[in-house]
Formats: C-alpha cells, sequence, structure tokens
C-alpha cells in the first residue's frame, strides 16, 4: 500500500492522502504529490506527525468515478483538513481482494456504478463498521426505477402520471400492452403521445421520448452522453417490444432540466441544463464542461429535496427535477452526487467532524459564520435585525430610444387590430416576428397606393409609412432586435386643434400608430447591473467576507440557508428584464448566460400595471403640465421672475441651476438644432468616404443607422411653423449621451457643446414633465405608481406578520442560529417614469416636516441638487427589528430609506452634491457619515477602509453586547465585524470590485442615506395616507365630470382606496395583488 502526503498551507497540519491501488492510478491526484514506499501506518520520523488522532476516510468506488474531475477536486481539498486523511481503495483492490484485506476507515464514500460489487461493500461495511456517507443497502433499490418510483411515491413526492409494464413471466397481470398511432394503453392506464418510456434498470440510459403524428412522429432516442451527443432523432413510432419499462406523462419543461444536489438533509444545490431531449447536442463551455446553470430552488423544492435525502438516506445525493405547469416534479435519483464539488466540500467535512469528532476525542466545532444571524448596530449603539430590503432600480445603460407616431384608417389595420383582440382592451402591442411582418406588409401596399398623390396631407401620410417601412425593414430580419408597434383605438378620431365644426367632421374612428425602436440595454448596462449586484451584497450584515470563494458571504449564507425569501419582478421591457437578470447573476454570484436567470428567477410585472405604464396615454394632468412646458420653453426671451416661479414652484436647485445656465431657451433650442445639422453633416462626409464606410460603432451600430437616428431628431425637433417640439429634447440628450460615452472614438465636432446644451435643456424638461408644482408631481406620481406604493406597503407589513411561507421549518434547522427568522428582498426593476414618481411620492407626499426633522431637511437638499436619476438609479428601504423592544412597541421596527442617482455621467460634475454616507451616524446629530468620522477626507489612500477598520465614532459605539459574539478560529470570519460600520464595508466591497476597474462602464454612485430613525408605523401610515388621499381626489374628480370610463390609473386609486376603507388584506400572497382585481374588473367592463 502507498501513501501519498502532501503539504498544507496552515503551520499546524499535515494531511494525508493514501491510495489503496496500484501506483499508476495514483497520477491524477496532480504532480504536486509525491507517492511514499512505506507503509501508511509506519512513523517517518523526518515526518511531522499530526496533532490529534486523524479520521480515516476511505473513498470505495470504480476509478472512473473517484478519478472524475469534481471526485479529484473534493478529495484533493478534503486531504487539506487538519484531522482528516484520506484514503482511495483502488479499483483492482475493490474487485479482486477479500473484504478482510481492504484499508480499514472510520468513515466510509462508497457509491454503487456499473460493474462495482455493491455485496462486498456491504460486507465490509458490517465487518468494519464506519460511518456510512451514503447507506449501502439503499443503493439496491436505486439500481431499480419502479423502487425509486414507489419510495417517492410513498414520501408524497410529486411525479409524473406513470405505469410499469413487467414482461414477466411470473406476473402477466402486469404486462398488458395496447399501442395506438398516437397513444400506448398500459394495464389500463392510457398515455397520449408524447410519453416517456424508460428500462426499469437505473443503469440503462436508453430513455425514448415518442412524438404525436401531428407533430411529425418518430421518437428522440436518449443516451449516456457520447462526445457531444446526448440523444439522437429516429423516425421510428412504435415502443420497444422486449424488457420492462416505465411509461410515464410526457412533462414540457420548456427545454430544460434541473439536476439537484444534496448534502445532508439541510443543503441543496441546483443546476439547470439545457434538455438532452431537445436536440441532443451537449452545450460545452471552453473547457470542455456540459454548461450548466446554478438555479434557485423554492421552498417547496427544498422540502422535496429533504424528504430525498431522508428516504433514499443518500448523505450526497443527486435527482433529477421537471418545472413543468407551475409544478415541479422528481423524475429520477441516484445515489452519486459528487458532481457539484464547490458545495459538497464544506457539508462533507463538517458532517464527518460532527459525526466522529467526539468519538475520537478531537476539539472540533462547526463554525458559525458571522453573517448567520443578519444583525448590525443601528445609530442609537443597539442591535436590531435585519427583516426586510426593497429596492426600486432603473435598468442599465442601453441604446437610444425612437419613437415615431401616426393616426391610421385603413381597413387594413382595423382588420389586424380585430385579429389580434385589440377591441377587448382598446390597445394592441404587437412584437412577434409575424406581426411586425403584417404590419410592414401593410405599410409597403399603402406605400405604392399613394405614390401617384400628390396632396399635402398625403405627402405627409405617406412620408410617416415609409418612415414606418424604412424602420421595419432596418437588419433586414426581426429576431432579436427591439422594435415593437402598438396601436390605440381612438373612437372620434385623433384631438387636433381646430374649429369646432372640423372637430365634428372629424368624429370617425381612428387607430394611433406608435412604432418604437432602439432601447436595448447594452452590454455596458449588463456589467453595470452585474456589478451593483456584487455591491449590493454589502448591505447585508457580513457581506464583506468570503464564503466559498465568493465576497459578500453574508447573503449567500442567508440564501444557502434557505432564510433569504427573494423576489425579482420586472416590467415588460426586454431591457429592464435583463438588467433584473444581470443584477441577480451578480447577487447571487451565479453563472452562465442571463437567459435561464431570466427565466428562473425574474417575475415579469405587466398585466397589473405594478411596474409598466402606458406613456402614450396622457392623464389630464400631464397634458397640462406639458403645455405649460411648450408654453414657457418656445419663450424667446430670457427667463423673467415670473417664469421662474412657474417653471420651478418647488424652488429645485438643479432645476434653478439649469434655467440660469440656459436663460433664453429658444436661443438654446438654435444652437442645438444647429449643432445636430452640423453633426449629421460629418456623419454624411464619414459615410462618403471609402475609409469609414463600413465602420462598426458601439454595439454593432453602423454609421448609416448612426445618421438614421440623427436625421429623424433633424426633422423632427424643428416643426414646419419654425417652432421647435421640446418633447423631442430628452431623445436628443439621450442620442448625444449615448455617442459621446460609447462612440467618442469618432471624434465629432461639436459633441461636447450639444451634450452640455442638451443636458440642460433636459434637467429642465424631463423632471418637470411629472409636475411642476407638488400637487401635479404627487398625481402624476400616483398614476405611474401606486399599484407599486401598496405593494412596498404590503411588503413590509408581512415582514413581521407570523407566515410560514419560504421560512426554513424549524425541524429542519440544525446548524442554524435563527432558523425562525429571515430576510426579506423584493426587488423592482422599471423604466424612469417609475423611479421620478416614486421619489416625488417620498418628496412631497408628506412623509417629515423638513422644518422640524433635520436629517430630512439635508435629505431634501440633497435631492433637491440632483439633475439627473440616471440608469441604475436606486431607491432602497432597509426593515430592521429590535427583538429587545416589546412587540407592540413602535420602536420594535426601524425604517431606513437610501437613495443613490445611478451611474455618473459622462463628464465629470463638480458641483455634483454630495451626500452624508450610507447610515450616517446619528439622525440628530449632524457629523457626516462614519467614514468621514474614521477617515480624513484628504487621504491619498482611498482603500484605507479595507486595510483597517476604524473604530466607530460614540453614537455607534456597542452599549449592550451581542451574545452572539465569540472567539473564532483562524479562517473563519471575526463576530467582531458586526461592529464595523456598513458604509466602510459597502464603499471598500466598490473599491475592490466595482465600477472603477470597468474602463467602459461609468462608475455608480453609492447609496446615500435619507433617513435612518424611521418608525414601521410612521412610514406604514404614510404610505395609507397617500393612497388614500389620492384616490378620494380620483374619485372626487371622476365624479364631477359625469365620466362613464376611469382611466386605469383612476380605477387602480378608487380599488385601493377601497382595500384601505374596508381593511382587506390581500391573503393570496404575491401571485394576487389587488391591483390585479381591477385588471380582471375592468376586463369585465
Amino acid at each position: 500500500m502507498s501513501s501519498l502526503t502532501t503539504s498544507s498551507e496552515g503551520e499546524n497540519s499535515t494531511p494525508r492522502f493514501v491510495v489503496g491501488s496500484r501506483d499508476d492510478e495514483t497520477e491524477f491526484l496532480g504532480s504536486n504529490m509525491k507517492t511514499d514506499e512505506t507503509d501508511f501506518f509506519e512513523d517517518d520520523e523526518e515526518e511531522e506527525s499530526p496533532p490529534e488522532r486523524q479520521i480515516v476516510v476511505g473513498i470505495c468506488a470504480m476509478t472512473k468515478k473517484s478519478k472524475s474531475k469534481p471526485m479529484t477536486q473534493i478529495l484533493e481539498r478534503l486531504c487539506k483538513f487538519e484531522y482528516i486523511t484520506v484514503v482511495i481503495m483502488g479499483e483492482d483492490v475493490i474487485l479482486n481482494e477479500p473484504v478482510e484485506n481492504w484499508p480499514s476507515c472510520d468513515c466510509l464514500i462508497s457509491f454503487h456504478s456499473k460493474g462495482f460489487p455493491l455485496d462486498k461493500a456491504v460486507a465490509y461495511a458490517k465487518l468494519c463498521k464506519p460511518f456510512l456517507i451514503n447507506d449501502l443497502d439503499m443503493q439496491y433499490y436505486i439500481q431499480d426505477r419502479r423502487e425509486v418510483y414507489r419510495i417517492l411515491q410513498e414520501e408524497g413526492i410529486d411525479l409524473p402520471r406513470y405505469a410499469v409494464l413487467n414482461r414477466d413471466p411470473d406476473r402477466p397481470e402486469e404486462c398488458n400492452l395496447v399501442e395506438g398511432e398516437d397513444h400506448v394503453e398500459v394495464n389500463g392506464a392510457v398515455f397520449p403521445k408524447p410519453f416517456v418510456e424508460k428500462p426499469v434498470s437505473a443503469e440503462d440510459h436508453n430513455v425514448y421520448i415518442y412524438y404525436p403524428t401531428s407533430a411529425g412522429g418518430g421518437s428522440q432516442r436518449l443516451f449516456r452522453k457520447i462526445g457531444s451527443r446526448s440523444s439522437v432523432y429516429s423516425p421510428e413510432s412504435s415502443v420497444r417490444k422486449t424488457g420492462s419499462y416505465i411509461y410515464e406523462e410526457f412533462m414540457p419543461t420548456d427545454g430544460t432540466d434541473v439536476k439537484v444536489y444534496t448534502v445532508g438533509p439541510d443543503y441543496a444545490h441546483a443546476e439547470a441544463r439545457k434538455s438532452p431531449a431537445l436536440d441532443g447536442k451537449v452545450e460545452r463551455d471552453s473547457e470542455g464542461k456540459e454548461i450548466r446553470y446554478p438555479v434557485m430552488l423554492t421552498a417547496m423544492e427544498k422540502l422535496v429535496a429533504r424528504k430525498v435525502c431522508v428516504a433514499f438516506k443518500q448523505t450526497v445525493c443527486g435527482f433529477d427535477l421537471l418545472r413543468a405547469n407551475g409544478h415541479s416534479f422528481v423524475c429520477d435519483v441516484n445515489g452519486n452526487g459528487f458532481s457539484c464539488e464547490c458545495c459538497i466540500l464544506i457539508s462533507s467535512r463538517n458532517i464527518i467532524m460532527r459525526e466522529l469528532a467526539p468519538q475520537f476525542h478531537i476539539p472540533w466545532s462547526i463554525p458559525t459564520e458571522a453573517e448567520d444571524i443578519p444583525i448590525v448596530p443601528t445609530t442609537s449603539g443597539t442591535m436590531m435585525e435585519l427583516r426586510c430590503v426593497i429596492a426600486v432600480i432603473r435598468h442599465g445603460d442601453r441604446t437610444p430610444k425612437q419613437k415615431m407616431k401616426m393616426e391610421v384608417k385603413h381597413p387594413r389595420f382595423f382588420e389586424l387590430f380585430e385579429k389580434y383582440d385589440g377591441y377587448k382592451t382598446g390597445k394592441l402591442k404587437l412584437k412577434k416576428p409575424e406581426q411586425l411582418q403584417e404590419v410592414l406588409d401593410i405599410a409597403r401596399q399603402l406605400v405604392v397606393e399613394l405614390g401617384t398623390h400628390s396632396d399635402c396631407e398625403i405627402e405627409e401620410r405617406k412620408s410617416k409609412l415609409e418612415q414606418l417601412k424604412s424602420v421595419l425593414e432596418m437588419y433586414g430580419h426581426f429576431s432579436g432586435i427591439n422594435r415593437k408597434v402598438q396601436l390605440t383605438y381612438l373612437p372620434h378620431g385623433h384631438p387636433k386643434a381646430a374649429s369646432e365644426d372640423e372637430a365634428r367632421r372629424e368624429s370617425s374612428p381612428s387607430l394611433l400608430l406608435v412604432l418604437k425602436w432602439g432601447g436595448e440595454l447594452t452590454p455596458a448596462g449588463r456589467v453595470q447591473a452585474e456589478e451593483l449586484g456584487r455591491a449590493f451584497r454589502c448591505m447585508y450584515p457580513g457581506g464583506q467576507g468570503d464564503y466559498a470563494g465568493f465576497p459578500g458571504c453574508g447573503l449567500l449564507r442567508l440564501h444557502s440557508t434557505y432564510r433569504h425569501d427573494l423576489k425579482i419582478y420586472a416590467s415588460d421591457e426586454g431591457r429592464v428584464q435583463m438588467t433584473a437578470a444581470a443584477f441577480a447573476k451578480g447577487l447571487l454570484a451565479l453563472e452562465g448566460e442571463l437567459t435561464p436567470i431570466l427565466v428562473q428567477m425574474v417575475k415579469s410585472a405587466n398585466m397589473n400595471g405594478l411596474l409598466d405604464s402606458d406613456s402614450d396615454s396622457l392623464s389630464s394632468c400631464q397634458h397640462r403640465v406639458k403645455a405649460r412646458l411648450r408654453e414657457i420653453m418656445q419663450k424667446d426671451a430670457e427667463f423673467c421672475e415670473e417664469d421662474y416661479e412657474k417653471l420651478a414652484p418647488t424652488g429645485s436647485a438643479s432645476l434653478l441651476n439649469s434655467m440660469t445656465f440656459i436663460q433664453n431657451p429658444v436661443e438654446v433650442c438654435n444652437q442645438v438644432f444647429t449643432l445636430i445639422e452640423n453633426l449629421t453633416s460629418q456623419i454624411r462626409k464619414r459615410l462618403e468616404d471609402p475609409k469609414s464606410a463600413d465602420l462598426q460603432l458601439y454595439h454593432s451600430e453602423t454609421l448609416e443607422l448612426m445618421l438614421q437616428r440623427w436625421s429623424k431628431l433633424e426633422r423632427d425637433f424643428r416643426m414646419k411653423n419654425g417652432r421647435y417640439d421640446i418633447s423631442k429634447i430628452p431623445d436628443i440628450y439621450d442620442c448625444i449621451k449615448y455617442d459621446v460615452q460609447h462612440n467618442c472614438a469618432l471624434k465629432l465636432e461639436g459633441t461636447t457643446e450639444l451634450f452640455k446644451l442638451s443636458k440642460a435643456l433636459a434637467d429642465v424638461i424631463i423632471p418637470q414633465e411629472y409636475g411642476i408644482n407638488k400637487e401635479e408631481k404627487l398625481e402624476i406620481a400616483i398614476g405611474f405608481c401606486l399599484p407599486l406604493i401598496k405593494k412596498i406597503q404590503m411588503d413590509l407589513q408581512r415582514t413581521h406578520e407570523d407566515e410560514s411561507v419560504n421560512k426554513l421549518h424549524p425541524l429542519y434547522s440544525r446548524g442554524v442560529l435563527s432558523p425562525g427568522r429571515h430576510v426579506r428582498t423584493r426587488l423592482y426593476f422599471t423604466s424612469e417614469s417609475h423611479v421620478h414618481s416614486l421619489l416625488s411620492i417620498f418628496r412631497y407626499g408628506g412623509l417629515l416636516d423638513e422644518n422640524k426633522d433635520q436629517q430630512w431637511k439635508r435629505a431634501m437638499d440633497y435631492l433637491s441638487a440632483i439633475s439627473e436619476l440616471n440608469y441604475m438609479t436606486q431607491i432602497v428601504i432597509m426593515l430592521y427589528e429590535d427583538n429587545n423592544k416589546d412587540p407592540s412597541s413602535e420602536e420594535r421596527f426601524h425604517v431606513e430609506l437610501h437613495f443613490s442617482p445611478g451611474v455618473k455621467g459622462c463628464e465629470e460634475d463638480r458641483n455634483i452634491p454630495t451626500g452624508f454616507g450610507f447610515r450616517p451616524a446619528s439622525a440628530e446629530v449632524n457629523q457626516g457619515s462614519l467614514e468621514d468620522l474614521s477617515n480624513d477626507k484628504g487621504s491619498d489612500e482611498p482603500d484605507r477602509a479595507r486595510q483597517k477598520s476604524p473604530q466607530p465614532s460614540e453614537p455607534v459605539s456597542i452599549q449592550r453586547r451581542s451574545p452572539l459574539v465569540r472567539n473564532r478560529k483562524t479562517g473563519s470570519m471575526e463576530v467582531s465585524l458586526l461592529l464595523v460600520p456598513l458604509l466602510v464595508l459597502a464603499k471598500a466591497f466598490l473599491l475592490a470590485f466595482g465600477f472603477e476597474g470597468c474602463s467602459m462602464v461609468p462608475t455608480i454612485y453609492p447609496l446615500e442615506t435619507l433617513h435612518n430613525s424611521l418608525s414601521l408605523r410612521q412610514v406604514n401610515e404614510f404610505l395609507t395616507a397617500v393612497c388614500r388621499s389620492c384616490s378620494e381626489s380620483h374619485v372626487q374628480s371622476t365624479a364631477g365630470t359625469g365620466q362613464m370610463g376611469l382611466s386605469l390609473a383612476r380605477q387602480g386609486a378608487f380599488l385601493v382606496f377601497y382595500i384601505l376603507r374596508t381593511g382587506q388584506p390581500d391573503r393570496t400572497g404575491d401571485k394576487c395583488s389587488p391591483w390585479s382585481v381591477s385588471q380582471s374588473i375592468l376586463a369585465q367592463e
């Protein structure tokens, strides 16, 4: 027997790796391990003896399994632990030696595979009586799919509907098979195609799926992976006539299988892969590994994982999960779960040491991670538990949005509107390629029909149709390009500024066609979201640590122990959904592409108005606001005192600064128009230059496409009457910001000046489009985000209610210090309109009196100086619970409100406002952030926070030591990190992993605390009052006008008002919220 030794990085351990096999079977362990010819049990004077009795872990498996890369990595790392020695029993020993000659061990890891002598392994276990990681007797059952299904059924675990065909002469009653063209009947159970046919032997991987004739018939034949193939299609449609099989219903999983791995009953890890039944091609990465994506398990799926682990007595176990039709079904179980090395290593070691350390008198206690209980110090010095994090986040960097509106009356448009049920709601969105193709066909036909006319009005319509045709024909295809057409039914035609007689004549119905394109999330936007997700972990206690190789272990630890209730919502816009997926990838340290993450983790919030809004259907208040903006901004004179009062009644500092810079709005618009003309001229010249004709710009844009978007703005900005359409200002700023950031290599003249001028105009128009005075801002804001406000209110309330959903069951909480507690995280990704609206509600809704609260006064001054809510803007609400306070006390729950204006601008703004840090020391004492108190602002070492943890100032000193504080062994996080200010941790993380290192990705402003001493009751009453007041005003407004139909926003407001009045709580969970009821009522009407 030969032994292998390796040197550990630690000073006090000499781990051993012993292989009971031929020498040629040790090569896979690595060149850093040298073979030692001395007997394992013989003392080596030159080698330092282990300090304590060693636990010998034996590996008994076929060479193919014990040499596999995942197992090798697990064992190489496992043998470095101070008290563990690993012995691998070689295949020659297992097959040819009697069990009495096998190496002895204290713990045995053994699992069956093809050719493995399970009987001998069972005999060895009875002889030596080691601690078994996986029960050996149960592995007999795992080899038979019939027994696996029986055990699963007895445990109450959902299975696909199935029947067993036993071709056994002794059991003829189980061999009744009737085959039809599109179905099979097995012992009286009928299975229409598609259905699955599985051999009863779990070692036989030849699984067939049979398809119906309507889909082309034939079958997909699955097998154990060979190279890059895992299945092939066969035209054969008849089932096999020899052998015993399980027939089961085919479950539609959208082409994705989920593999779940357990390490004991309290840990489960899941990975998704492309279903082998999809096309049979195995997707592999550059290293040849099959591509799999870590996915999150639901609370019910985690319970299923525990049941499987316990029922089959396999500590390390793997099983397959099918997610279909809103349910999860187990379809296979195997005892070899050693395929996910990173998640198995620590848990396997802990299980071994927990069971054997007391027996061998080894001083060992399972380390409890510092972030195990989410406790942080409050500003008053007490310890509070983090209970809820709510964040509303704008999407990341995108390509410029473009839009065109036109009124259409041609019968073919009405036919299209009716074909896709547009009359049900009066609105229709067309996104699918076949739908857009139909619109393109209509546009082509009408352009030809109008070609012979010369009427001015017809020429205008023809111009619009040609633009519609041109945009839809761009790129030569529809797939992967963000384009959509919206149709809105206008019963009396589009309103026009004309006489009453003309208005009466113009009463025939029409459709408002809105074409939108662009607005796609850029690579920079994806990086912004992913990096922000990583940094977001720092807000959770223990966020600066390192767990299983990942920074931000506080959140990851919570999530892996089932105490993190996470839900991510996104509007139906592609850029918003991909931002949410990228953020989730960074937040949870996921790997792979964004699409599977999006499908598994991001909930689309459309259909209920939660995060979506119809920006083309303006309320009467918005119409009034835009009319006043046009009036003021089209005044060819310098702003006077009256203009300042009209346009900036709230006294916003950023607004006043922009107006001062603009002085004469028409003159600035003239300059902007001239710069745009110059810009388009430069681009045309570049196009004429053969050297740059095929130049590729950022995100695969061409010079021709760049010219198209600027030419459209040039045409639309200055109208025929010589006046300027100020509604195009945001689009102009959008385009120039994009080009200054991403296409600066073109070195076009005048872009810097155009950026400055258009930004000044946009800083006036964009925020004021959401209301000019406080009353208008609140009315418009509630129209956009009343459902979101109500949802946030419910998120905060549910946190302290006694609910069992998404909580770890106390019976399954071994090794977890706080099984009855969880952190609830709700992330809402949306567009600029919802972020502006939500911030307006907090600013102008009366949450606090800034004359009485100095911290709120400073926060309002800070927000007043913010000129732009850029990409990745965040509004974050954090809820804490003080368990030392009486449950009925107002001081029991503590709310903090934080804000970041998102990514920094293209040019460094020296006048950018600075806040007071993340979680400043006190609401009452104006002494800046904790970082300011602990670090010299003039220091040239910005990363000092990472080098040395500062001592908290007096207001945050810990007056009561937490009972959790204890000494810890080296290598684990110190619990004393609970005393470190979270601001320093967050900013240290940003410096280490943040955005400054990404040259093409603008930095993101850190979170600033607006207020950190709000009570939950205070916030709840504020949100209730906002909903009630706005609902009452909407109801009164509607009653006064005598309108029969309410707008969607007003009906939603009325319904929420009704819910608040009647006190009807939502008892259906997140799946059905009050505003979804409003949708059903609207549909009925």
